[in-house]
């Protein structure tokens, strides 16, 4: 699958971020914790340049516990502070003031010593979308300050936040970049939902969610399906029956018992984005940069 997904109003929020970007300490970004790479927007790190850097990697509950350690251990060895939370029941939430406090230890005491004692901090919080930014707001401020939505998108405007009287938050839209080099990059992106869902082939996708379950993590297809150990390397005559067999089993029936694979896929993916068929990491540290 080739996908590619850059809406124009991303391109409006990219200019806004970066005539913000000098008025703020230290960048807060949300990764998914299922796909650290993939959702880790490049042109951040230029964005970025010079500023503290905090990584959370957010919906780590979703995600293979050995493997969030993988990645909190590459991310700290590139010199970025990291938290693994879950923004929308509060896991993790705690630990962000004392760690952004942290990141900015340098800035807040050269404040000091100039006499400059209740500047609050100011943080940009950045994501790519439904990486779960406005939800992370809102379980950090206490208040539903951000628009929420399980679409991407919600976000279309950069938003002062004052979170206490040390510390300022500027919400942004989710944004991504303009061609992802990588098919893969797509791939992740849509598995984890942000791509827009009206534009893929859901189909498709499916298979590309298949391919890997099978590989890393047969036993949620075998737990939520009764489906068969399908092997690490399974062709796409196996794949369309193993989603042919979903669609019976859950009643997706047409016209004449013909199953719907399109809607067959769409539970799929849906149970997947749910954490229905476990706690599954797409992606690993690049090679020779983790344990």
């Amino acid at each position: 699958m080739n996908i590619q997904w850059y809406p124009g109003h991303m391109t409006k929020a990219m200019r806004a971020m970066k005539a913000d970007i000098a008025m703020v300490d230290v960048i807060i970004e949300l990764l998914d914790a299922r796909a650290p790479f993939a959702s880790r927007n490049p042109d951040i790190d230029e964005l970025g340049r010079g500023k503290s850097r905090l990584v959370l990697l957010n919906k780590a509950d979703l995600a293979d516990d050995r493997m969030n350690e993988a990645w909190i251990w590459y991310f700290k060895s590139k010199g970025f502070s990291v938290l693994k939370i879950n923004a929308k029941n509060g896991v993790g939430i705690r630990q962000i003031l004392p760690a952004v406090q942290e990141a900015c230890r340098e800035k807040i005491e050269r404040n000091r010593r100039r006499g400059i004692l209740n500047r609050p901090i100011r943080a940009m919080v950045v994501g790519i979308p439904n990486v779960g930014k406005s939800t992370f707001i809102n379980s950090f401020v206490g208040k539903s300050r951000a628009k929420t939505g399980n679409k991407p998108g919600v976000t279309r405007a950069n938003q002062w936040i004052r979170l206490n009287p040390s510390l300022e938050l500027l919400d942004t839209p989710g944004v991504l970049w303009p061609k992802f080099e990588d098919p893969q990059i797509g791939v992740s992106l849509a598995l984890i939902g942000s791509i827009n869902d009206e534009i893929l082939n859901k189909e498709e996708l499916a298979l590309e969610l298949l391919r890997h379950l099978c590989r890393y993590a047969p036993e949620g297809l075998k737990r939520r399906y009764d489906l068969e150990i399908c092997g690490e390397t399974p062709d796409i005559p196996v794949m369309m029956k193993m989603l042919e067999t979903i669609a019976r089993r859950r009643g997706l029936l047409a016209k004449g018992g013909e199953p719907e694979m399109e809607k067959a896929a769409g539970i799929l993916l849906d149970d997947f984005r749910a954490g229905r068929l476990g706690a599954i990491t797409l992606e690993a540290p690049p090679s020779g940069d983790a344990a």
